[in-house]
């Protein structure tokens, strides 16, 4: 269009040139070209990886992401995408990229991180890079791709707006899940959850796995705010490694309970009978039922949720420092984590 647009504005302008003059109109091709880190580029090469998940049993079902983790086909998503499964003989079907449809089997599943895995029959599926969540810092770019209300293929973009978010979910069925959270602003919707949060060269470092929504008081938008959270690849891979080993995993634990009712500062220790337990590394290192939990590692701790993401953020095995009062006394001791008894 600028060509002959220049072409009358010379034929309006010079009445000297002849009107048998031949023009010779030339069009163009704009090739964009994007470069493999483009969100573009990374959306491309990762897209292939994540799937669609169907969960349908006798009542309704329930609809998630998901993502290669290997090549024969082991895909990591959501505990609370597939959890039906398990309670109501659900049925799973994964559906990928190209539209072609498997039927999947549930391999293992881990409330307690919201975490599960399942397979189909393939010896060819293209596996997701892992990074590495701890490397990850507050405002790097991130990219959620995801079926988010069921529309497959869906790519957001924004950064890691917070990292060691204490945040539980749970459906109120079930046990809940505590989650030592990354937070991003990208846009993630129900249907995102189980997909992968990728930094910008294309690894995982998160499955997409929680949303922040706004209460009644502010108007009840149940859709994405800007408040999104992921589990940390290092913990899902360690999950999703001893759930495909085993079927089942564990994590760490204190060897108390909490009471979850506690508004004051910290997180109490259940007072009553069984809330330190007998011979566990916390009665051992000296904290009774009544004492109050006030730092993990040197780090704060303000409610039972932050001592309990906390202390899941470890290892079995692990030795972690905790300062508690005892009455109006001070203490701070060490202990080993052990592992939860499923």
């Amino acid at each position: 269009m600028a060509v002959i647009a220049g072409v009358i504005g010379s034929i309006i302008g010079h009445s000297s040139i002849s009107l048998n003059s031949k023009t010779n109109l030339v069009s163009t091709a704009n090739v964009v070209e994007r470069a493999p880190n483009s969100i573009a580029g990374i959306a491309a090469r990762v897209s292939p990886s994540v799937v669609s998940i169907s969960v349908k049993t006798q009542t309704g079902g329930d609809t998630g992401s998901g993502f290669f983790i290997q090549s024969n086909g082991y895909i990591l998503t959501n505990n609370h995408v597939v959890s039906s499964v398990a309670s109501s003989g659900a049925s799973i079907q994964v559906i990928l990229s190209n539209g072609k449809s498997y039927d999947a089997k549930l391999v293992g599943r881990d409330a307690a991180y919201d975490l599960a895995v399942i397979k189909i029959d393939v010896t060819d599926a293209p596996a997701l890079q892992l990074g590495n969540s701890d490397d990850i810092q507050v405002g790097d770019g991130v990219i959620a791709i995801g079926s988010p209300l069921g529309l497959a293929g869906t790519v957001t973009s924004g950064i890691i707006s917070a990292k060691n978010r204490a945040v539980t979910s749970g459906s109120g069925t079930g046990e809940s899940s505590f989650i030592n959270a990354l937070q991003t602003d990208a846009a993630i919707n129900p249907g995102n959850s189980g997909g992968p949060l990728v930094n910008l060269a294309g690894a995982v470092i998160g499955v997409n796995s929680a949303i922040a929504s706004l209460g009644s008081s502010f108007g009840g938008q149940s859709g994405s705010i800007g408040l999104g959270f992921a589990i940390p690849i290092n913990q899902a891979q360690k999950t999703a490694s001893q759930l495909i080993k085993t079927g089942t995993s564990t994590y760490p634990i204190m060897g108390l309970s909490l009471d979850s009712s506690y508004r004051g500062v910290g997180a109490l220790v259940a007072n009553q009978q069984g809330g330190v337990l007998a011979g566990g590394p916390a009665e051992r290192a000296g904290i009774r039922p009544g004492d109050v939990i006030t730092a993990i590692d040197g780090k704060a701790i303000n409610s039972s949720d932050e001592a309990i993401v906390a202390v899941r953020s470890h290892n079995v095995g692990d030795r972690i420092k905790v300062s508690f009062t005892h009455g109006t006394a001070s203490h701070e001791i060490s202990l080993v984590l052990i592992a939860a008894k499923r």
